[in-house]
């Protein structure tokens, strides 16, 4: 199984980078060649997280389930584990961020302090996406490091445009809120179009930004001018939107989770898939308020 986020790839609750998670080609000799109308032949519906069940497509889903949630399970995921998980990460997040601002003041020093957390950062991240199951520990290292990071870069633009952090954590809250009542009323829809489009738009942003790293580092000032002045503005507001947009995939495989009854350890995934995209969007709100505020 695995998913899209703006930062890095990450497991998640479709295979193969497929829609809604269940449309991977089924094997010769599978479940899928024998199974017809389970209630025409008498056969039981079959959890999509069995072992096995896995190769059912989309179709075959739905006229297994008729639409409907998967069969209860002792162990399956909640909506209330995802809460639960997501506020940990997240709560681990801004106990680190709040550490590093209060123990680490702004030098050069703290500066080297925070790229080399962000890296533990990545890195603990990125192992966690080639983990066949979720891993806590790794995840709440990732939150850890990440918080640090988070603490020490808030804390340099706090010094130079005051309050600014604030601004943007209240600009990441009402992104988050706009998503949801958006996705729960249904004004966003994400299908297979929509998530090929993000991806699209993501690569590009993601490609732009990392040449624009690389003049910035090897020319001297603001690279191609991404990050500042009237292009800095459209690109910021072009992360935020794709921020926003990944969040609502978010929502999406939370939602397709707890439908298909994933087990109870997917919550973990969930709340690092949320973590990611919200510490995404932060930082881009962060960039564009300072570029309003200079």
């Amino acid at each position: 199984m695995r998913s899209s986020n703006p930062v890095f790839s990450r497991r998640g609750f479709s295979r193969d980078n497929a829609y809604a998670g269940f449309n991977t080609p089924p094997q010769a000799g599978g479940p899928t060649a024998t199974q017809g109308n389970p209630y025409a032949t008498g056969a039981q519906p079959t959890n999509p997280y069995a072992p096995g069940a896995q190769d059912l497509t989309p179709e075959q889903m739905q006229q297994l389930y008729g639409g409907q949630a998967a069969p209860p399970r002792a162990d399956r995921m909640t909506m209330d584990d995802v809460v639960m998980r997501t506020a940990m990460t997240l709560g681990t997040v801004i106990v680190g961020a709040i550490v590093a601002w209060a123990a680490l003041p702004v030098s050069s020093k703290s500066y080297g302090i925070a790229i080399g957390s962000a890296l533990i950062a990545m890195v603990l991240g990125l192992v966690q996406a080639f983990k066949s199951k979720p891993v806590p520990a790794l995840i709440i290292g990732y939150a850890a490091f990440e918080g640090v990071f988070l603490g020490v870069i808030s804390e340099m633009f706090n010094a130079r445009w005051s309050g600014i952090p604030m601004q943007a954590v209240l600009g990441t809250m009402a992104v988050f809120a706009g998503v949801l009542i958006a996705y729960r009323t249904r004004l966003i829809r994400v299908n297979a179009r929509f998530q090929r489009f993000v991806m699209a738009a993501a690569i590009g942003f993601v490609l732009l930004m990392a040449v624009n790293l690389l003049f910035a580092a090897f020319g001297g000032g603001d690279g191609l001018g991404f990050r500042s002045g009237g292009l800095g503005i459209v690109f910021g507001i072009v992360g935020v939107v794709l921020g926003a947009a990944f969040l609502a995939m978010d929502f999406k495989q939370v939602e397709d989770g707890v439908a298909y009854g994933a087990p109870r350890e997917e919550s973990w995934l969930a709340a690092f898939g949320l973590t990611l995209t919200l510490v995404w969007i932060y930082l881009e709100l962060l960039r564009l308020i300072a570029i309003f505020r200079d």
